[in-house]
C-alpha cells in the first residue's frame, strides 16, 4: 500500500491518458493520492475537487483527496474574489487540505513581497477553514533566505493553530528540517530524493523519524530514477519509496505502509476510508 502525497494530474500534460495514468498506479499498489488544487492560478484552484469527483466511486482508481490554494508563482493574481471562492471550495467534503502554498524565491514569479502577503493571507483562510497546510519552499541559487522567511512565518502565525502542515517535496537542509519537525510539520519526500547531487535531500530523509514522513511525486515534475527526465506519475512513487527504505534499511513496503499511515493519521481520514470511495 503507498499513497502519493502531493500531485498534479489535472494538466494538459495528462489529458490523452489520465484513466491509464491512474489505472497503473492503482495496478501498482498506490491506494490513494492528494490531487493538488492550484491549477493555473485562482480561477483554476478548484482543479483536485473536480478530479476528485470524476473518480470518485471507481475502484479501478486510487482515491482521489484534494487541496485548495493559491501557489507563490501566482500569487499576484490573489484578490478578494478569488479568496472568497477558496473559501466555498474549502467547504467540499473531499478538500483535506490548503496548499500548496509559501514562497518561491528561485523563479520569482510574483513580487517577494506579495508572495509573502498572500501566504500569510491564506494562513488565516485555512486556520478559519480548520485545514492543515501544504508549504512550498523554493530559495535561490545564491541564496537560503526563503527557508528563513517561511519558516519565520509559519512560527508567527501558524504554529498556533495546532493544525500542522507538510513542507511538501522537501529540498533543504538538514537543519531546515529539525526546525520543520519542531513546527509540528510532516516532511514529503520526492522523486528527487534519488538523484545523484541531492545529498541534502538524502541526509534529510535519514533523519526525519519514520512517524513524520511522507512520500509523493510532484506529478508531472521530479521523476525518479529510473524515470527521470520523462513525465512523473502516481506509480514511480514506489520508486521514492524503495529508494528511502535502502538509505534507512528498510523494504520497499514498510516505507509504503508507514507513509500511507502517517497520512491518514495526520489528515485524521481513518474513519473515513471504508466510504472514500463513495461519489462525493
Amino acid at each position: 500500500m503507498f499513497i502519493d502525497s502531493h500531485a498534479h494530474l489535472e494538466g494538459k500534460r495528462y489529458d490523452s491518458d489520465r484513466d491509464d495514468v491512474l489505472a497503473r498506479a492503482k495496478q501498482s499498489g498506490i491506494e490513494a493520492y492528494l490531487a493538488i488544487g492550484n491549477g493555473e492560478g485562482p480561477d483554476t484552484a478548484d482543479c483536485g475537487i473536480r478530479l476528485a469527483e470524476k473518480y470518485a466511486g471507481k475502484p479501478e482508481y486510487p482515491k482521489i483527496w484534494a487541496s485548495v490554494g493559491i501557489h507563490p508563482h501566482e500569487a499576484a493574481l490573489a484578490n478578494d474574489e478569488a479568496y472568497a471562492r477558496l473559501e466555498q471550495w474549502a467547504r467540499h467534503p473531499r478538500v483535506i487540505a490548503w496548499g500548496e502554498i509559501g514562497l518561491d524565491y528561485f523563479y520569482d514569479h510574483s513580487p517577494r513581497e506579495v508572495q509573502k502577503t498572500v501566504f500569510v493571507r491564506q494562513i488565516e483562510l485555512a486556520r478559519a477553514a480548520k485545514l492543515p497546510i501544504i508549504i512550498h519552499c523554493r530559495p535561490s541559487d545564491n541564496s537560503e533566505n526563503a527557508w528563513d522567511d517561511c519558516l519565520k512565518l509559519i512560527s508567527e502565525t501558524w504554529v498556533s493553530t495546532g493544525l500542522g502542515g507538510i513542507l511538501h517535496c522537501f529540498t533543504g537542509t538538514v537543519e531546515h528540517a529539525r526546525r520543520g519537525l519542531d513546527l509540528g510539520f510532516m516532511i514529503s519526500f520526492a522523486g528527487n530524493v534519488t538523484f545523484p547531487k541531492a545529498q541534502n535531500i538524502r541526509d534529510a530523509a535519514k533523519l526525519v523519524p519514520l512517524d513524520r514522513m511522507l512520500i509523493e511525486t510532484d506529478s508531472p515534475y521530479l521523476a525518479p530514477l529510473p524515470h527521470r527526465g520523462k513525465r512523473n506519475e502516481p506509480a514511480f512513487v514506489v520508486e521514492t519509496a524503495r529508494h528511502i527504505g535502502e538509505l534507512r534499511g528498510l523494504s520497499t513496503e514498510k516505507i509504503g505502509r508507514q507513509t500511507a499511515q502517517n497520512f491518514y493519521r495526520f489528515f485524521k481520514l481513518g474513519e473515513k476510508r471504508e466510504t472514500a470511495d463513495a461519489p462525493a
